[in-house]
């Protein structure tokens, strides 16, 4: 076999093995949200994390050195997952106050939607090492010099000194540390009004403060209880390869798709093959089939059950 024919299989081969590497490492980063969430980062060990995210030891030290290194890269996802969050709150041509008030009331939102996150960021990372530590520095360094700005906005007449953003950074996070640690039903989308208070009142005056106090917040109509979502890998009894993620994703993108179209969307050519991975998946309760079926004639029709979406969606190809 010559090389030009050999070399779309090694390409192929090289993908597949990335995203199988990935969701790996995704099932790592998920299971130590869990782990910190419940017990704490002390409880965090290489044994603790790969028994409750069902990987090797052997599977964690190809994807991470140490612990550390497993938390510092589960912090600095949980960072990213804020940033775009903030970002997306902030788009659009608003004043300083407008944003910062947009962005705290989408990191509120969030920190209740994905308690898990919100406490690793607030509350767990204090208890890790040098490099997460630094790395929620320089976290805390970026929302300081957003704060910051407020000092541009002042109309008395005299700007706050520039000690005012870290100091007020710092009881921003004190108030949400403690509310976190009260682990009550009490949304934290509530505080909006009384950190922005908080926020504004050294740079616009006790009149704004006032204002925004009494400024309700725009609560998201969804439910948001502040427990930790359950791991969609968690017992699962099937090898998530990077085919299966494949075949999902082609169901998950033409739902009522039969059996060839999901084999054509995702390149099996073997009719046997497919047919045994779609009843394994089926089996799985990750798919189920809405049509009469091939023994009335009729060809499959494809759909993701619930489960089926949440793994979807945990892979990254959703």
């Amino acid at each position: 076999m010559s090389s030009r024919s050999t070399q779309p299989m090694l390409d192929r081969a090289g993908r597949e093995g990335g995203h199988v590497a990935e969701m790996q490492r995704r099932r790592l980063l998920s299971a130590t949200v869990e782990i910190a969430y419940e017990r704490g980062v002390g409880a965090l060990t290489v044994a603790t994390i790969c028994k409750r995210s069902g990987l090797s030891r052997k599977t964690f030290y190809d994807i991470f050195e140490e612990r550390e290194d497993c938390l510092r890269a589960t912090f600095e996802d949980a960072m990213e997952q804020v940033t775009r969050v903030v970002r997306e709150a902030v788009s659009g041509d608003l004043s300083w106050r407008e944003r910062v008030r947009a962005a705290l009331q989408g990191l509120l939102s969030f920190f209740d939607s994905e308690p898990g996150v919100g406490r690793l960021l607030i509350v767990e990372a204090l208890g890790a090492g040098h490099q997460t530590l630094e790395a929620r520095k320089r976290g805390i360094a970026q929302i300081i010099s957003f704060i910051d700005q407020g000092r541009t906005e002042t109309k008395t007449g005299r700007e706050p000194p520039p000690l005012t953003a870290e100091a007020t950074v710092g009881a921003v996070f004190s108030v949400i540390h403690a509310r976190m640690l009260e682990d009550d039903s009490q949304p934290l989308i509530e505080l909006t009004g009384p950190l922005m208070a908080t926020i504004v009142q050294p740079y616009l005056g006790s009149a704004a403060a006032r204002k925004e106090l009494e400024r309700p917040a725009t609560v998201s109509k969804q439910p948001m209880p502040r427990r930790l979502p359950a791991d969609p890998f968690k017992d699962l009894p099937i090898r998530l390869t990077y085919r299966t993620a494949r075949v999902l994703s082609s169901i998950g993108d033409t739902p009522g798709a039969s059996s060839k179209q999901v084999a054509d969307a995702s390149g099996i050519i073997d009719p046997g093959q497919v047919s045994r991975l779609l009843s394994r998946l089926q089996r799985f309760g990750l798919i189920h089939d809405t049509g009469i079926g091939p023994t009335k004639g009729q060809a499959r029709s494809w759909t993701l059950t619930e489960r089926g979406q949440h793994i979807l969606q945990a892979t990254g190809q959703a």
